[in-house]
């Protein structure tokens, strides 16, 4: 007769296994299939035909594609600058909104607005802000003199990433805000007063109560907005389509085209395969930050 530990264990694994085969379904097996297209010369309209194994060949060729590097590296500056600005700007928002004053709680609504629209909606409204014929954002810079003409800035391989990027940051900050001013909350105001009654200044405040008490949800926070980032594809294509001259055709954008444009869905998952190695890797650098910021924390 089982013990009452193993009949716990028993009844835990029933409860879990509809989750886990869901789990296989929806994400084991897709991963499972798509590294094993990335071994063939598989299309997207079949004829018939096996794919046929080519090996490594998909691989060695993404590697040793300049537009695929050149894409890669468009991504991680994407991806880097995003997250930072919105990392920066998200701490600072907070900081502003757990502080007592007037009309707080509808600041507070406004600054989730943001987040709360589809990236769709979001994309369509910053491309007309930003149209070079009748745009506001040439409208007011012309205005304050900071320019003298109008200027077709999603029309310039100088100028287009960067301001895909801004209405990438306008939208996603919040998510940093909401996360770390609820981790502002639970910090106990007898902490400040002791702090200020000691000396201390407002940096050291923050270095020394704020900072280790938003730390683990600004992590988390981050680590998703770095997922998000690399792999931001929908936001360009309804700005730019990856243009000017690929100048927004971020590794995404190449899988895209690679496997539904090309309709070479063998060369499309390995590059997607790569794709995921880095993504993984990024976020494994992310852990290993947090973990060791939690060994100091605990080591202090």
């Amino acid at each position: 007769m089982l013990s009452l530990p193993q009949r716990e264990r028993r009844q835990a694994w029933v409860l879990l296994a509809p989750m886990l085969v869901m789990m296989f379904v929806l994400t084991a097996w897709p991963l499972v299939r798509t590294f094993w297209l990335s071994f063939t010369d598989a299309g997207l309209i079949g004829d018939g035909t096996a794919p046929a194994w080519v090996g490594a060949d998909n691989f060695l060729y993404a590697l040793t594609d300049p537009d695929f590097r050149a894409a890669l590296w468009r991504t991680l500056y994407f991806t880097f600058v995003s997250v930072i600005s919105e990392g920066i700007i998200g701490v600072l928002v907070a900081l502003l909104l757990n502080q007592q004053f007037w009309g707080r709680t509808v600041l507070r609504v406004l600054v989730i607005l943001p987040w709360a629209l589809p990236t769709i909606v979001n994309a369509t409204m910053w491309r007309l802000n930003f149209n070079p014929d009748y745009g506001s954002i040439n409208a007011l810079l012309t205005q304050i003199g900071l320019i003298d003409h109008y200027r077709s800035w999603l029309g310039s391989p100088d100028s287009a990433i960067n301001v895909v990027m801004f209405a990438d940051i306008w939208k996603n900050y919040p998510l940093v805000t909401l996360l770390t001013l609820a981790a502002l909350q639970t910090i106990p105001e007898d902490l400040f007063e002791a702090a200020r009654l000691d000396g201390a200044s407002a940096w050291r405040r923050f270095r020394a109560i704020t900072f280790p008490a938003i730390a683990a949800p600004l992590a988390v926070a981050l680590i998703l907005r770095t997922i998000d980032a690399f792999k931001v594809f929908d936001i360009i294509y309804v700005m730019t389509r990856g243009g000017p001259l690929d100048s927004t055709k971020t590794v995404s954008f190449f899988v895209y085209q690679e496997s539904f444009s090309y309709l070479r869905a063998g060369s499309g998952a390995a590059y997607a395969v790569l794709m995921t190695i880095i993504c993984a890797l990024l976020i494994g650098i992310y852990m290993l930050l947090l973990l060791r910021q939690r060994k100091q924390g605990v080591s202090e």
